[in-house]
């Protein structure tokens, strides 16, 4: 992956970063998807270090009608199959990378989609990659962030607990207030309350509408 032009410099990583292991991730996709928020991705690059929180995600179980692995494998998605805490890469549309993290035991295909992250190190070279200087713009939703990252195809099946350029780490700050609701942009199983994010932060991405809590529903009692 080549550096940055000399005009973009990177500060110096501003955050305590600590690698996460593979026993602390949780060993169920939609347990995953929840605890992953408020934790950190970090690609090391030569021109310096990015990092952000994770503050909304998307479970996508075993079996599930919406997800890649739904009829079984293909060379595309050989990754997913491998161990949790591996990434899986896919391009969508032919136009944006999306960085999952593999969610279950070696052999049952599954994984968490990574839908926005809040900047911490790096933000000159995250607004280098994408091209502005809007802060809100380089990490809200899956897209941008992967561009943001510059994350692709050669990242796929990277062990993200082990050493190396990309990998999952924790810092010392609590999540906030965790919300849910329906996952965006699917057809199947779209009424599953699979999305999960922190609440109040202005990088998650999505309908405003999703964001609210959900109305509640009207007992027998009221209609008399």
């Amino acid at each position: 992956m080549s550096a940055a032009p000399a005009t973009v410099k990177s500060s110096p990583a501003k955050f305590a970063i600590r690698p996460l292991q593979r026993s602390e991730l949780p060993t169920r996709t939609i347990t995953l998807a929840r605890f992953l928020i408020g934790k950190v991705i970090v690609h090391d690059l030569p021109a310096g270090r990015l990092s952000g929180r994770i503050v909304e995600t998307e479970a996508y179980p075993p079996g599930d009608p919406a997800g890649h692995h739904f009829h079984g494998p293909t060379p595309r998605i050989r990754s997913m199959y491998l161990a949790q805490g591996h990434a899986y890469i896919f391009f969508n549309y032919g136009a944006h990378f999306m960085l999952n993290v593999v969610s279950e035991p070696p052999g049952i295909a599954a994984a968490v989609l990574i839908r926005a992250l809040e900047p911490l190190d790096g933000i000159e070279l995250m607004q280098h990659h994408r091209k502005t200087t809007r802060l809100l713009d380089l990490t809200r939703g899956p897209g941008r962030l992967a561009a943001a990252f510059q994350i692709d195809r050669r990242h796929d099946g990277m062990d993200l607990c082990a050493p190396g350029s990309l990998w999952l780490g924790a810092i010392a700050a609590p999540a906030g207030p965790i919300g849910k609701s329906v996952r965006i942009g699917i057809t199947q199983a779209a009424d599953r309350p699979l999305r999960f994010y922190e609440r109040g932060n202005p990088f998650v991405s999505g309908p405003k509408r999703l964001l609210l809590p959900a109305p509640r529903k009207k007992s027998a009692s009221s209609f008399k």
